[in-house]
């Protein structure tokens, strides 16, 4: 069987007693990066033997951790932070195991997405997640233009883009208001909205991962 696991996204305290309970019986923890998930399970004790999946070795990796599964192993499926295979590998894994009939199950818990959303202040009865931007400026560009209005948009963001994308969207939407999540659930936590020209003058070296959200009227 194969078990999604939710992880915390930065409090290790915000994990499920039925997580612990699961990472602690299975036969292996399948993760995206040995040293991140090694905190985590360091921090409750837990030893296990670890496989690695990401974005690099998702397709080359799958097909000896689905043997494993076929052959009756219980393994658990974590990413570095938050519930997996949101903006995470993994999802090829889940549709094989499917595919093959090996039962899957979700075990919920942090969600920065839904974290960011329900901080922010903005409509939450109707929201699309974006994940992260095309890399592509043309791309980019393209998908902000085709946005509707009257929906919350959920966007990950890495700090070295933000402003960049900031600016496009001030080209696109003028200045609209943004809310900026950011460092959830540490001791530096902030979930601030600002137009965008306000942001714009106030950010100079961004660090971290960012939750950005916006709503079009």
């Amino acid at each position: 069987m194969l078990y999604i696991i939710a992880t915390p996204i930065g409090n290790l305290k915000d994990i499920t007693l039925r997580a612990l309970e699961i990472l602690k019986q299975v036969d292996g923890i399948i993760c995206e990066d040995t040293r991140r998930t090694s905190i985590l399970l360091n921090n409750y004790a837990i030893k296990k033997p670890l496989f690695i999946i990401n974005d690099f070795n998702e397709t080359k990796n799958f097909p000896q951790i689905l043997d494993r599964l076929k052959s009756g192993q219980d393994l658990a499926l974590v990413s570095d932070a938050g519930t997996p295979l949101i903006s995470d590998p993994g999802y090829k894994l889940v549709r094989a195991c499917l595919e093959s009939s090996i039962e899957v199950d979700s075990i919920p818990g942090p969600s920065s997405v839904i974290n960011a959303l329900i901080l922010s202040g903005l409509p939450p009865d109707k929201f699309m997640f974006l994940g992260y931007l095309p890399e592509k400026e043309g791309h980019r560009k393209k998908l902000l233009s085709s946005l509707i209005e009257k929906i919350t948009y959920v966007i990950f963001i890495a700090p070295h883009k933000l402003i960049r994308v900031l600016e496009e969207m001030q080209e696109i939407y003028g200045d609209i208001e943004i809310c900026l999540a950011h460092e959830l659930t540490k001791i530096h936590q902030s979930v601030e909205t600002k137009k965008l020209s306000e942001w714009l003058t106030r950010l100079k070296n961004p660090k971290g991962e960012f939750v950005l959200l916006f709503r079009l009227k």
